[in-house]
Formats: C-alpha cells, sequence, structure tokens
C-alpha cells in the first residue's frame, strides 16, 4: 500500500531530473538571499550557473553542526518571522541549543513525509497511533501525531512517563500502533508483565515505530518476538524537521524521498562521496525547506545507501542502519548529549570546575542511565555529608536544565580521576544495544 504511488514508484532517471531542478532552484535562491551560504559559496569559488548537473552538488560546501551554533539561534533562517508558523529546539553542542523554524509549507512537507513513511509500514484508517514520543520542543511527538492523522489514523498523545498508564489506556482504547524510542517500548513491556499484561497476547498492539537512539537487528528480533509486533525504523533529526523517513513493510532500510531530500554518503575524513553499499558519514541537502534549508548538511550518522528499487515497489534510495557517529555525541533516551555541553555546564559550577569529569552510560531495566564523576575542586571539599549533598543537587539540577535529561551525579575527591595524554577520554558506554 502506498500513501502516493505516483511520486514512490516515480523511475529514478525521472527522480533525478526533478532532483536537479530542485537543486537549482534551491542554489539560486539562497546565493541571493542567503548571507551565509553566499559567504560560503564565494569562499568556496562556486556560483550557480556552476551548477549544471546533479552530480556538480559535490562543488558546493558542506554545513556542519557547528554552524548551526554558531548563527545562534535563527541568522540561517530564509523565513522572515512573519511566515514562521513555529519553532522547535533541541540540544546543541555547547549551551546553545538548535532552533529549527518553520512555515506552513515546511510543516507539510513534513507531515506527507510522515504520511509515506506510516503507509509504507501497513498503517492507515482505522489504526490508532499512540505516540510516546516527548511533546514540546523536541519534534518527535508532534511529527508523529500529524502524520498519524494525516493517514486517517486516531491519535492516542500519551507523550513520555506514566507507564502504567499508558499500557492500561494501550488496552482500554485498543492502540494498534506506537510511537517510541525502543528503549522506551522494552520498559513497557517490562512494566506491562509486572501489572500482569503480556502486550503479545493482552493488546491489539501490531506495529512499532521506533527510533531517536541506536538500536540494533537483534533487539529488532526480540521485541518482534516478545512484544508480538513488527518494528520499524525512523529516521530524522530536528534540523531536518523532525523525524521523516521510515522503513518499509520489508524492513530493508529507510527510505528517504528524493524529492524532498538528496543523499550522500561521504568518507568522514576526506569527503569523497562512496559508492553504494560503502559506510560514511550521512550528508543531506534539504531540496523544498523554507525557514532552514540545508545544502550538504553532514550529519555526522555512519549509514550507507541503497538505490537499487525496493522489493516493495518505492525507486527512492534508501539508508542501512545506523552505524555509528563520527563525533562524540551520546543518545540519552532519545535525547542528543554531547560532553561539550557538559563541560560546559559544569565549568559554570565553581565547586567543581569541570576540568576533570567521567560520562558513564548503561541501560538498566531496558532504559538509558547517565552518571557523571566529576571531581570537587579542593576549595570546595568538605567531610560535612550536608554540604556535598547540596554540590551535588546544584549540578544535578543545572545539568538537568542542560541537557532535558536527569544525570545522577558521584562527586570524588581532587585529583582522583585518571588523567590523559593527548585526546581525553571521558565517556565509557556500557549499553548493551
Amino acid at each position: 500500500m502506498k500513501w502516493d504511488p505516483r511520486i514512490e514508484e516515480m523511475p529514478v532517471e525521472e527522480q533525478k531530473r526533478q532532483q536537479y531542478r530542485l537543486l537549482k532552484t534551491l542554489v539560486c535562491r539562497l546565493y541571493a538571499f542567503s548571507p551565509f551560504y553566499h559567504n560560503r559559496m564565494k569562499e568556496a569559488k562556486v556560483h550557480p550557473d556552476d551548477i549544471g548537473s546533479l552530480a556538480d552538488v559535490q562543488k558546493l560546501p558542506c554545513m556542519f553542526k557547528r554552524d548551526l551554533r554558531d548563527n545562534y539561534p535563527d541568522r540561517l533562517f530564509t523565513a522572515s518571522q512573519e511566515e514562521l508558523v513555529r519553532y522547535h529546539v533541541s540540544s546543541g553542542t555547547t549551551g546553545k541549543p538548535t532552533v529549527v523554524g518553520y512555515t506552513a509549507p515546511d510543516l507539510e512537507q513534513w507531515t506527507t513525509s510522515l504520511a509515506r513513511g506510516l503507509t509504507s509500514c501497513g498503517l492507515g484508517r482505522g489504526d490508532i497511533m499512540q505516540v510516546s514520543y516527548g511533546y514540546g520542543l523536541f519534534t518527535g511527538g508532534l511529527g508523529l501525531h500529524y502524520g498519524a492523522e494525516r493517514i486517517g489514523a486516531t491519535v492516542l498523545p500519551s507523550s513520555v512517563g506514566n507507564t502504567e498508564r499508558q499500557i492500561e489506556l494501550m488496552q482500554d482504547l485498543h492502540s494498534t500502533a506506537i510511537a517510541c524510542t525502543p528503549s522506551y517500548l522494552l520498559h513497557m513491556g517490562e512494566v506491562a508483565e509486572k501489572m500482569g499484561v503480556s502486550i503479545k497476547n493482552d493488546t491489539d498492539l501490531k506495529v512499532g515505530v521506533l527510533g531517536a537512539e541506536p538500536w540494533s537487528e537483534r533487539m529488532r528480533d526480540h521485541m518482534q518476538q516478545w512484544l508480538g509486533i513488527k518494528a520499524y525504523n525512523i529516521y530524522g533529526t530536528s534540523e531536518l524537521s523532525g523525524p521523516m523517513f521510515t522503513d518499509c513493510s520489508e524492513q530493508q532500510g529507510v527510505h528517504i524521498w528524493s524529492d524532498m531530500a538528496l543523499i550522500e554518503v561521504l568518507d568522514p575524513d576526506t569527503g569523497e562521496v562512496l559508492p553504494n553499499g560503502e559506510k560514511g558519514e550521512l550528508t543531506i541537502t534539504m531540496l523544498q525547506k523554507e525557514a532552514l534549508p540545508m545544502i550538504r548538511y553532514r550529519i555526522g550518522d555512519i549509514t550507507s545507501m541503497d538505490e537499487s528499487v525496493c522489493v516493495c515497489g518505492r525507486t527512492h534510495p534508501r539508508i542501512d542502519r545506523i552505524q555509528g557517529r563520527v563525533d562524540d555525541m551520546l543518545i540519552i533516551r532519545g535525547i542528543n548529549v554531547f560532553p561539550s555541553q557538559i563541560e560546559h555546564t559544569l565549568l559554570s559550577i565553581p565547586e567543581v570546575g569541570g576540568q576533570n569529569f567521567m560520562i558513564i552510560v548503561d541501560r538498566k531495566k531496558n532504559l538509558d542511565t547517565l552518571l557523571l564523576q566529576v571531581e570537587l575542586q579542593s576549595g570546595a571539599f568538605s567531610d560535612k555529608i550536608n554540604d556535598l549533598m547540596a554540590i551535588r543537587r546544584k549540578v544535578e539540577y543545572r545539568l538537568k536544565n542542560a541537557l532535558n535529561v536527569a544525570a545522577e551525579v558521584e562527586l570524588v575527591e581532587p585529583g582522583s580521576l585518571p588523567r590523559f595524554e593527548g585526546k581525553s577520554k571521558r565517556v565509557i558506554d556500557k549499553r548493551v544495544l
């Protein structure tokens, strides 16, 4: 079943001609109206007239996460405030978040992308979609909400938490699909069993649309067998709009709609374009975004591309499951966390300074945990337990505000954490994905 067969089954050569027209229009628009891209193109000695074919996208300069930080909050926007209908905000690499603006056509395209994806997962009118991603500044909940409504499904906007209530609603309202992080669905399955409920046998759940954190084929197999569902991968980042692209019924890779995005896989070290099947850094040009355009945005995710026609009949390219990151970003319960964010926050707290800390990530009861071991400054060290507890609460509070995810803090004596020659190794990730 397809949402828009004409687009989804479009011959590859026709797709490429359409992509070239969209790319050329985008480059001309940004050269004329975006100071950032105009200057970036001049520095690269490339002009819109130099883009004479789709392959010429390689002449264009890349965009990086740091460009979003350096142009906070909205200096990269190419739409006026009067044209914007929404903002979303996500974590940044330091104290400054990433702000994404949307025009009405941006939201329409995001919704359309998800309508295609959810339909490819077998969902539609008559389904009840329980959206258990967070709502608000982050993009997950609202994106899936509007996508599910577009295909005629009924939405249960349950958000995150209150798990026992979510399981009761899943039973009472007969949810047939859920959208959430894989770890939260595993946690939900465990809580259900403690309640005497089998998601496989005692609910109508048949589909999980899962993403926002790394997960493996092994985890998919386990969930499908244990919970009695088909588990589909969903991919996207807030900079691109939010979660946008999904597996289809064949579960052989995430379809990237070529009328919306032009994807490349680059060698992370050289920036050279890699052939199909080789793993490298995913790089995306968003062909029709109005408020926050993206040309050759190097996302940092490691994957490979497959341009062969899928068994489902869709002709658009697919990307493999994300294999890792080229940077030090962690994903904790669906939220991006950078060690530099943690360092930035700790440096603002005189009692700890921020020079020496360790990050320990684990997974307990199928939920990610974040533990920070932080050295006290020598002048702040005290043998009074109340003083230490006050400092710990202060650090945990500041980190929660900065990261949007709770971290447990363990204060340690000055000089007790390891020192490193060269690049520091501050992260210990004990998760088995």
